[in-house]
């Protein structure tokens, strides 16, 4: 192509993709998109004129050594490759690069290695750990797998609600129904019965008054008070760590609001110093961000006794991380509700002077309805872990086919989270949608229990024919539709996972690894690796360890641990 279109080679990697494969009809392995190297790539060039320039072009190659069988389609050229040569350069491949396959694909030798900063999941001490801080947690735990599988540096920040008003009413609650014992065995449960229970001594003005007078103590770092908070968090920052392993989630840095009430100061008196400050009449201070400057659009940054408000001390932070970390990217993970928010963060920074704002992004999430445990309403991440494994033990145990496994309380929580996270990324981060626990842990269709299902059994297929590691291998007697299909499909793993990297959205990984299932459970039924003869036997098992193992690696990316049994 390079010869014939005069182009250099590099520039025509992303005209030419993968074809997907398709149930209905037999296709070609690459296409050329037409539109994507012609010189006049502007849109008012024609559906017809493309399909011509794709048959004048398709008339000027030639089939080689390499290409079996040239074809057009509308706006492409389309490459049939040498059927052996196909399963023997995409199994060598795939086997060679094990858990870098796709990722060392010349897609993304332009991309430059960064430093990014992911702050996600971020729950409130004290108050209920809701279906938006889980969407969060893994949706941010995502983003950070597939950049640091890419080759960049990533720093996880959970920046933790453990600062304000609240923390008044907290401390108050605390020393009148506070346990010491139950703050140490089960401090997120304790401290949320406490809240509830202040909660509704709070409209007493006595409470009110003693509330006041705690949070302020707490600001003028009293000694003692300091001291209860501080063990508030800490007790709740050492239960968390434990329920995010279980989740397969870890962070580099606890941070949290506590961390920037001073330097909020700092930045109030930047403000002022830029002339962005303006005080209201009521006496809060505003920072106008509206284009004609007339308050048309505005955000307020301080309240009236001078103290600093949520997107004040986001502020803080955004500076102290740039001057900490120095980062090429950062992403906050929050609701789409929060969007409004960040507009104004990324807009304050740069009215402040900053020229990077725009490396700031956020990644909004939709809302789900309809998460309950059987107990109820989710309070404790701890619920939805312990509910999904019961669930699943439950399944597993009036399934005919579960075996006798080693450790079913650990594989059921496996199996029950690659559900829910199958789920939640089918679709775009954005949609809201309807969370029902029959559908996500069904164990026929595109679910995360399907998923699993099919790893453990392409596991012990390799198990049961010796796993050693196949070497001289002759895969060229992979002919059979069923295991093109596969080959076709390992081919466009790199082009999914360029994709989910530009855009940041785990469904095109998600519905990747559910075809490659699909089209792994039919070759498994109809290639059969036992009672075949050794050498048909061999590729065919090569073909599969292969499949599972592109399989495993898209699991991990998306957050899940493959199971072996099940």
């Amino acid at each position: 192509l390079s010869k014939v279109l005069d182009l250099p080679p590099e520039n025509l990697i992303k005209s030419i993709s993968a074809v997907p494969v398709s149930k209905k009809r037999h296709v070609a392995d690459f296409q050329l998109s037409i539109a994507s190297v012609t010189e006049d790539s502007s849109s008012d060039c024609l559906a017809q004129d493309l399909n011509l320039q794709a048959q004048k072009l398709a008339e000027r190659l030639k089939c080689d050594a390499v290409v079996s069988e040239i074809s057009t389609g509308p706006g492409t050229v389309n490459f049939t490759i040498n059927r052996e040569l196909l399963a023997k350069t995409v199994l060598q491949q795939v086997l060679k690069d094990g858990s870098e396959y796709g990722v060392k694909s010349e897609l993304f030798s332009t991309v430059p290695r960064q430093k990014a900063v992911i702050e996600f999941s971020s729950p409130n001490i004290a108050k209920k750990f809701h279906i938006g801080h889980l969407r969060s947690t893994i949706v941010g735990n995502f983003i950070a797998n597939l950049k640091v599988a890419l080759g960049h540096e990533v720093i996880r920040i959970n920046y933790l609600g453990d600062w304000g008003m609240q923390f008044g009413l907290l401390g108050v609650g605390f020393q009148r129904f506070g346990n010491k014992d139950k703050l140490k065995s089960s401090p997120l449960q304790h401290l949320f019965e406490v809240y509830v229970q202040i909660n509704k001594a709070a409209e007493d003005e006595n409470t009110k008054k003693l509330a006041k007078d705690f949070f302020r103590k707490l600001e003028e770092h009293d000694e003692q008070t300091l001291s209860l908070w501080k063990q508030f968090r800490d007790f709740s920052i050492e239960e968390y760590i434990g329920i995010y392993k279980r989740l397969g989630v870890h962070f580099d840095e606890y941070s949290g609001e506590s961390f920037y009430q001073e330097k909020s100061q700092e930045v109030l008196k930047m403000l002022e110093d830029k002339g962005l400050l303006q005080k209201t009449i009521e006496g809060t201070g505003i920072v106008d961000l509206s284009e004609k400057k007339d308050l048309s659009s505005f955000s307020t940054v301080m309240r009236s006794d001078g103290t600093s408000l949520y997107i004040t001390r986001d502020l803080a932070a955004a500076i102290d991380r740039m001057n900490k970390h120095s980062w090429d990217t950062m992403i906050y993970v929050t609701d789409k509700s929060q969007s409004n928010h960040f507009q104004h963060l990324f807009q304050i920074l740069k009215l402040m002077g900053y020229d990077w704002p725009e490396r700031c992004q956020h990644v909004s999430f939709g809302r789900v309805q309809g998460m309950k445990t059987r107990r109820g309403e989710v309070i404790f991440l701890e619920d939805v872990l312990n509910e999904v494994r019961s669930r699943m033990l439950q399944n597993m145990a009036s399934a005919k086919t579960t075996k006798e496994i080693e450790d079913p309380m650990e594989t059921a929580e496996k199996v029950g989270l690659a559900a829910l996270i199958i789920q939640d990324f089918r679709g775009l981060l954005s949609s809201d949608y309807q969370f029902s626990w029959d559908r996500a842990l069904q164990s026929r269709g595109d679910t995360g229990v399907f998923l699993q299902y099919t790893h453990a059994r392409l596991h012990s297929l390799e198990q049961m024919h010796g796993n050693e590691q196949l070497t001289d291998v002759n895969v060229a007697c992979l002919q059979e539709p069923d295991a093109i299909s596969v080959l076709q499909h390992l081919l466009r793993y790199d082009e999914v996972l360029y994709r989910s990297s530009q855009d940041l959205q785990p469904k095109h990984i998600v519905s990747y690894l559910l075809t490659l299932s699909h089209l792994a459970a039919v070759a498994h039924k109809t290639l059969p690796v036992k009672g075949s003869a050794p050498e048909l036997a061999q590729a065919r098992l090569c073909l599969f360890q292969a499949a599972r193992s592109v399989l495993a690696n898209g699991m991990k990316l998306l957050g899940i641990t493959p199971v072996t049994q099940m």
